[in-house]
């Protein structure tokens, strides 16, 4: 399929989605969410992938939120509509069964944000910049921001992120929890696709459970997650990457993860 507002590729086991409207600071659209649903479908039935990095296109922005020209027109209804939308979307790429990077080159604000919040984890160019800033549109988040935002980073922080819809750098965005390392941008890309290569040779049905088991353990109390890691525990140890991984330890070598389920 030939995209309009992101480009879809794949190089050996890691595929990348660049958002691509950078003359809008790649700002997300109603295109734009039904072209990732289309991509991350895509990515989910090809069994040779085993990460995804999502980026923005050119130097300035991640994606700097929603697209507020569309946005202005908007009735109440088609308004709920592409919230629900981007909710789906965002729980699809939460879904996925394989590690999902943010690499973020700049602005990532309002949905950029809540984009970058559904990823696993978020790796952040020194310049860029992440914040909410619905509020000062007269609304709110609509994506996830008011959800995701205080998983991460607690109540407190994410009410004053929401509601004062300031900006704030890479680097306090790292000291409260939403983003996890912080490099020069001119080696950003290079640090995020080493971390790729890494999680691409890990044994894929432990990398499964473990984001399934934090991702559903998140929400449960601390006796439910338990039990439910001693289920996917017990798993994984059906799997010929675990017969592998402690072959190879054994043997003093290093593992050769197959990714094969086992019979």
């Amino acid at each position: 399929m030939t995209y309009e507002t992101i480009i879809y590729e794949t190089e050996e086991a890691i595929a990348v989605i660049r958002l691509n409207r950078p003359a809008a600071l790649n700002a997300i659209n109603s295109t734009m969410v039904s072209e990732l649903a289309h991509a991350l479908d895509a990515i989910k039935g090809d069994t040779s992938v085993k990460v995804l990095i999502v980026t923005g296109e050119g130097d300035k922005a991640f994606a700097a939120g929603a697209d507020i020209a569309a946005m202005k027109e908007f009735t109440p209804l088609k308004a709920t509509h592409f919230s629900a939308q981007g909710h789906e979307l965002f729980f699809q790429l939460e879904s996925l069964p394989i590690p999902v990077i943010a690499c973020v080159n700049g602005f990532a604000l309002g949905g950029g944000c809540e984009l970058a919040m559904a990823c696993d984890f978020i790796y952040a160019a020194e310049g860029a910049k992440f914040g909410q800033p619905e509020i000062n549109l007269g609304i709110i988040p609509g994506f996830g921001g008011t959800q995701r935002l205080a998983k991460l980073v607690g109540r407190s922080r994410a009410k004053e992120l929401c509601m004062t819809g300031v900006m704030i750098s890479a680097q306090e965005a790292k000291q409260i929890g939403l983003v996890n390392k912080v490099f020069p941008t001119e080696a950003l890309w290079e640090e995020t696709i080493t971390v790729a290569k890494v999680l691409a040779a890990k044994g894929k049905v432990s990398i499964r459970a473990v984001k399934e088991t934090i991702n559903r353990g998140c929400d449960q109390d601390l006796r439910t997650g338990c039990h439910m890691e001693s289920e996917a525990f017990g798993i994984c140890m059906a799997s010929p990457d675990a017969r592998e991984g402690m072959s190879a330890f054994l043997e003093k070598r290093g593992a050769i993860f197959t990714g094969e389920l086992g019979e």
